[in-house]
């Protein structure tokens, strides 16, 4: 594997990240969209980290924001991998606590209600390919496992948990099914890293949950992609 490219929403969930590889930041590369690349080479390998930047003071958060974030690094880089790493909501009910770290094992997304026949229900909920090593390599570094499923909100509507239990889905975010989108067409192989902000059925407002937590799941995130890193390049 020669190019390994992160694709992340926001700094705070990358910089501890970036932090501990002393990645460099490419000024302008993506210009004039504010994507954000930064980057490093670790055992021949490079490894890229593409954030979407910001508009209005605030980070690019959401599908929108991730396709085109995805579409441009693929295009701009050509890697061999993409990693999308971010937090997420989780069920308390599935075990799932603050800070825990899951790969995926599926990816969908839960808000994209198109009514009609089979193939435009299959293509609203996408159920897009993911990289075939994530299960050995969560299985042989020790992670938790689970579906993923992506909305453009990050309240949850009764409709969307219903959406999401009936079809399995353990961990909700807004940019992985996205990605997934993007990658299936380019036919890149694609691994999610979810660290947990927020219970979805903790009995807590999901904002408030999300923002005391998020420090302490992107710092979770650090070690489980140093982690993840050292395997994949410790192959070259």
């Amino acid at each position: 594997m020669k190019h390994i490219c992160y694709i992340v929403a926001m700094q705070a969930e990358a910089q501890p990240f970036i932090e501990e590889y002393n990645m460099e930041e490419i000024p302008g590369f993506f210009a004039p969209y504010p994507f954000r690349l930064y980057q490093t080479s670790i055992g021949g390998c490079r490894l890229s980290v593409v954030l979407n930047g910001q508009q209005h003071g605030t980070d690019l958060v959401g599908c929108e924001a991730a396709s085109i974030t995805t579409m441009a690094a693929l295009q701009r880089l050509t890697p061999d991998l993409v990693i999308n790493s971010g937090t997420c909501g989780a069920f308390k009910a599935d075990g799932a606590a603050i800070a825990d770290v899951y790969i995926g094992n599926a990816v969908m997304f839960h808000d994209r209600r198109v009514p009609g026949d089979d193939q435009w229900g299959t293509q609203a909920l996408g159920n897009y390919p993911l990289w075939q090593n994530s299960e050995s390599l969560a299985a042989e570094l020790g992670f938790k496992m689970g579906k993923v499923t992506t909305g453009s909100s990050l309240d949850m509507q009764p409709i969307d948990e219903e959406i999401i239990r009936r079809n399995g889905g353990q961990l909700k975010d807004m940019e992985a099914a996205a990605i997934a989108f993007v990658c299936s067409l380019a036919h890149v192989p694609l691994l999610l890293v979810k660290s947990v902000t927020d219970l979805c059925d903790g009995g807590e407002k999901t904002y408030d949950e999300f923002c005391r937590n998020l420090s302490a799941a992107s710092h979770a995130l650090r070690g489980a992609n140093q982690r993840i890193v050292k395997h994949l390049t410790g192959k070259n």
